[in-house]
């Protein structure tokens, strides 16, 4: 049995597919309302908040897969990841199960210095720290042997379907809606995206890789890019003018004073003013037959869905 927790939202979903397809028919998709992707899909509705829902959705499982996420509020953050990682911990210990932890790249530094698996904490607001910690905890864990795992890191997301992310939201869901394109911050620095497919497919891969454990990876990434860059992508593929304004910081600023998601996307921001370069080397050095998806043939399929 292969358990996701979060299997809701994108990646879970996307993640289900890929273990149908590749890995195995015996999966079990845990949320509070959760949907079958594939015909032969458990369901387990459970809260992660509550230990025994948590430990009954867990057990008989040989890997979990935690992907489950919090809507962007920062107190929630503080408040409700420690408490779920905690109880997924646990359960794993008493069900002797393996896990594979989704994690993002809120606690590295907000400057140009490329991200690698060894690059520091240094988290800088509430939301960063409740991931630090997060993270810690796992890695605690997986150090002092109490369970098996292996952490899954992805920097921001661009994706098909419903993927939830800035650029999607500012950028490519205002171009399928016809509507101008907006940029944050600048469109001059280079970003890494993760197509969101490809995370779940390369986490399938690393939680059924027995020696992939023990370890922290990050999925791969095609090279970084600029919005600019992007945008004449788009371009080049429509074949139509896309026009986009730059959202400035003063902007975001002032609208934070009006806006509950404006305020809480004040800590990400100083990401977009400078390169933010995530390094995915080891995970393509490791698994060179893994096809990444490159820009062109992500934009087709969000452009053409």
């Amino acid at each position: 049995m292969q358990t996701i927790l979060g299997s809701s939202g994108q990646i879970g979903q996307e993640l289900a597919k890929e273990l149908y397809k590749n890995y195995t028919h015996d999966i079990r998709l845990v949320s509070r309302n959760p949907r079958k992707v594939n015909p032969e899909d458990q369901l387990s509705p459970a809260n992660l908040l509550n230990f025994e829902e948590t430990n009954q959705a867990v057990a008989g499982s040989e890997i979990v897969y935690f992907t489950a996420g919090l809507p962007m509020n920062s107190d929630m953050w503080t408040v409700q990841f420690p408490i779920m990682i905690n109880n997924v911990i646990r359960a794993c210990q008493i069900n002797h199960s393996k896990l594979v932890f989704f994690d993002n790249t809120y606690m590295y530094a907000k400057n140009a210095t490329p991200q690698t698996e060894n690059s520091p904490f240094q988290p800088d607001g509430q939301k960063a720290t409740a991931r630090a910690e997060m993270a810690q905890t796992v890695i605690d864990a997986m150090q002092a042997g109490q369970i098996e795992t292996v952490i899954c890191r992805a920097p921001e997301f661009y994706g098909p379907a419903k993927t939830n992310s800035i650029t999607n939201t500012l950028l490519f869901n205002k171009i399928k809606a016809g509507q101008k394109a907006r940029i944050p911050v600048s469109d001059q620095f280079l970003r890494t995206l993760i197509w969101t497919p490809d995370a779940s497919r390369a986490m399938a891969l690393i939680g059924n890789t027995p020696d992939a454990y023990g370890q922290t990876w990050h999925l791969p990434c095609a090279d970084s890019i600029t919005y600019k860059g992007l945008v004449e992508l788009i371009q080049e593929i429509t074949y139509q003018p896309i026009s986009y304004s730059i959202i400035k910081m003063w902007q975001f600023k002032l609208a934070s004073f009006f806006n509950q998601n404006s305020r809480e996307l004040q800590e990400l921001l100083p990401r977009y003013q400078a390169d933010n370069i995530f390094v995915s080397d080891k995970f393509k050095t490791r698994f060179p037959e893994f096809k990444i998806t490159s820009f062109e043939e992500g934009i087709r399929e969000i452009l053409t869905v």
